[in-house]
């Protein structure tokens, strides 16, 4: 089992600038200011505009991890709204990334679970499936595997294969204190009249 680093500890445009800036989902963004999460991620994929394969998920999903839906981008249904999240919230899920759409955007905020989506409708989903848990997915252009370490914060979502998390990490920590002494040379910058 690999450590991942806690929701908020590492910012996602550091961690996309130690993978060479792969690994960013284009187009996710968070539901409500100043979300956060981290996790390894759970995964399904759904026929689009239909979410029975969340509520499978939930049967199984361990607490802290990400459920990551490939809803084939479809921003026509909301995959998730406030009685999923009321769901997530009692399961202490990590948080939840989707490439589709979610609703009840004021009470997701409320709950403080963490959501992540392509885009935001009132229509409400189908529920007859077909959907697969626990497989390889994409979200966002980003091919993600059951375990892999997802995080997201304001600026997006970015999905670290597994088997290099600790390496990213570290490379982001160093990352981190190159830009902390750049900062500091641009603090003893003197305007030239």
């Amino acid at each position: 089992m690999h450590h991942y680093p806690p929701p908020g500890a590492l910012p996602v445009a550091t961690v996309s600038d130690a993978m060479d800036r792969f690994g960013v989902a284009d187009g996710i963004r968070p539901l409500w200011p100043g979300a956060v999460l981290s996790g390894p991620a759970f995964t399904v994929w759904t026929r689009p505009g239909d979410n029975q394969g969340l509520h499978a998920a939930f049967e199984t999903i361990r607490r802290g991890e990400v459920l990551v839906v490939n809803g084939g981008g479809d921003a026509t249904r909301a995959l998730i709204g406030e009685l999923v999240v009321q769901k997530a919230k009692a399961l202490a899920i990590g948080g939840i990334v989707l490439d589709g759409a979610a609703r009840d955007v004021v009470e997701l905020a409320r709950l403080g679970v963490p959501v992540f989506a392509r885009a935001v409708t009132p229509a409400g989903p189908w529920k007859t499936g077909p959907y697969r848990t626990a497989v390889p997915v994409a979200v966002g252009g980003v091919p993600v595997v059951p375990g892999d370490w997802v995080l997201g914060d304001d600026d997006g979502v970015a999905v670290v294969p597994a088997g290099e998390v600790d390496d990213v990490v570290a490379r982001t920590h160093r990352l981190i204190e190159g830009e902390a002494e750049r900062r500091a040379a641009n603090r003893k910058l003197v305007p030239r009249d």
